[in-house]
């Protein structure tokens, strides 16, 4: 079974989830244009990178979701997709990218507003869910970063009908 990224669902409300992401480690590559062809290139590229494709040609487990985030807005062309490193890899025990345009990095506990869909994770229906956590998020009175995060947890290949996605959005503090 493929290890989730580990997260405490701080409060719940009928549409959406306060969570609190523990610290992680990930693996990231930064890439240009529409969600769509930047996640599906950086896909590849990280994808080589828990294959072996380090200094150590070691593999590493694949974990869910791979997430894709848009830093200022849902019509982004500039795209962060990260593969999150298994739980209690250490990281400086991390092996190096043989791939220059791959970086490790360590995100620290963070909290967010979170909601879950099915079907695959278009930029239409991602933007259109972004939109109704930002909604009923404000009426909640958090105060929210530009920032958004799409989480998707299936593999490309399983009937789209299937898939199970989230969005997340920080919370400012």
């Amino acid at each position: 079974m493929t290890q989730k990224q580990k997260y405490k669902v701080t409060k719940s409300f009928p549409k959406f989830e306060l969570r609190n992401y523990s610290n992680a480690n990930t693996a990231e590559i930064e890439m240009s244009g529409g969600y769509s062809t930047a996640t599906s290139s950086a896909f590849r590229h990280l994808f080589k990178y828990i294959s072996g494709g380090n200094e150590k040609s070691q593999k590493i487990a694949m974990t869910a979701p791979v997430i894709a985030t848009a830093h200022d807005s849902m019509n982004s062309d500039n795209w962060t997709i990260a593969f999150v490193m298994p739980d209690g890899e250490k990281f400086e025990e991390l092996p190096n990218p043989t791939d220059i345009n791959v970086v490790l990095r360590e995100v620290e506990s963070q909290d967010f507003v979170a909601i879950s869909f099915r079907g695959r994770a278009t930029s239409r229906k991602c933007e259109k869910k972004d939109h109704q956590l930002r909604d009923l998020a404000h009426a909640a009175n958090f105060s929210l970063s530009t920032e958004t995060k799409i989480c998707r947890f299936d593999a490309p290949f399983k009937p789209g009908f299937m898939h199970y996605n989230e969005i997340l959005v920080p919370i400012l503090n």
